[in-house]
C-alpha cells in the first residue's frame, strides 16, 4: 500500500495515522475474490444469496459452495477467500456445537457473531496469526427474537442488519436495498419473495441474468416443518423462483 512506510510489516505495530495495514489487507482480500452476497430478513424468515463461480469445468459443482449450516439454526455466507472462509466455519460449528453441550440448547446467532468477532478481533493483534480475508454473515430464527442477520469481518466488528452485502459490490448493493427497504423493518411478503427481491437485487448490482447454477441461496424460517432450521435451496427451487421473476419482468 503506497505510503504505507514500512508499516505494513507487522500486523501488531499501527502506522503513524493510527492504521493497521494487515488488517485493511484482509478487506483487500474479501473484494479479491470477486464475489458478492446479499442477506436480508422477512417478517419470518432470512435469506443469504451468493454468487457461485466454478473456476474449472473438471471441478465438481457440488463441492463449490459459499454458503454453509454452522448449527440447525443457523446459517451463513462466506464472502471472500474460500481457504480462510472454510476454517471460520470449522471454528464455528465448533463454538456452536460446545455451546450446545455446555449449555443444552443451540447458539443463538448474535452470541455465535460475537464469538466469531471476538476470535477475529484477537487475530489483529497476535504476530503469529494473520487476520482471515473473509466476512461471515450470520443467519437464524430465534424462537423469541425472530429472524437474526449479523455480519462480521477481519477487523473483529460484528452488528446486526436487516439487510447486509459483501463483496466488490457491497456498496451498491446496500444503496439497491436501502432504496427497496425504505422505512421498513424487514423485506415484505412470503420467504419466497424475499429470496426473488435478493436474487433481483443481485441481479441489478452486477447487471447479470443468473442461471440456476450460478447463484446459491440459503434460507431460515418462513414455514413449518423443514423450512423451520436453516437449509440451502436445490437447483430445481432456485430455478422456480428466477422463473417467478421472469414472469414477473
Amino acid at each position: 500500500m503506497s505510503g504505507s512506510a514500512g508499516f505494513d510489516r507487522h500486523i501488531t505495530i499501527f502506522s503513524d495515522q493510527g492504521r493497521l495495514y494487515q488488517v485493511e489487507y484482509a478487506f483487500k482480500a474479501i473484494t479479491a475474490a470477486n464475489i458478492t452476497s446479499i442477506s436480508l430478513l422477512g417478517k419470518d424468515c432470512g435469506v443469504v444469496i451468493s454468487q457461485k463461480k466454478v473456476p474449472d469445468r473438471l471441478l465438481d459443482a457440488s463441492s463449490v459452495s459459499y454458503i454453509f449450516q454452522l448449527s440447525p439454526e443457523v446459517g451463513c455466507v462466506a464472502t471472500g477467500n474460500i481457504a480462510d472462509a472454510r476454517a471460520a466455519v470449522a471454528r464455528a460449528r465448533g463454538e456452536a456445537a460446545e455451546f450446545a453441550y455446555k449449555y443444552g440448547y443451540e447458539m443463538p446467532c448474535d452470541v455465535l457473531a460475537k464469538r466469531l468477532a471476538n476470535l477475529n478481533q484477537v487475530y489483529t493483534q497476535r504476530a503469529y496469526m494473520r487476520p482471515l480475508g473473509v466476512a461471515l454473515t450470520l443467519v437464524s430464527l430465534d424462537f423469541e427474537r425472530g429472524p437474526l442477520l449479523y455480519k462480521t469481518d477481519p477487523a473483529g466488528y460484528f452488528v446486526g442488519s436487516k439487510a447486509t452485502a459483501a463483496g466488490p459490490k457491497q456498496q451498491e448493493a446496500l444503496n439497491y436495498l436501502e432504496k427497496k427497504l425504505k422505512n421498513k423493518q424487514y423485506a415484505p411478503g412470503t420467504w419466497e419473495e424475499v429470496v426473488e427481491l435478493g436474487i433481483t437485487a443481485l441481479s441489478n448490482v452486477l447487471s447479470v441474468d443468473f442461471k440456476r447454477t450460478e447463484i446459491e441461496v440459503g434460507v431460515v424460517g418462513g414455514g413449518e416443518g423443514k423450512l423451520a432450521g436453516f437449509r440451502k435451496l436445490t437447483e430445481d427451487e432456485i430455478e422456480e423462483r428466477l422463473q417467478a421473476i421472469a414472469e414477473k419482468d
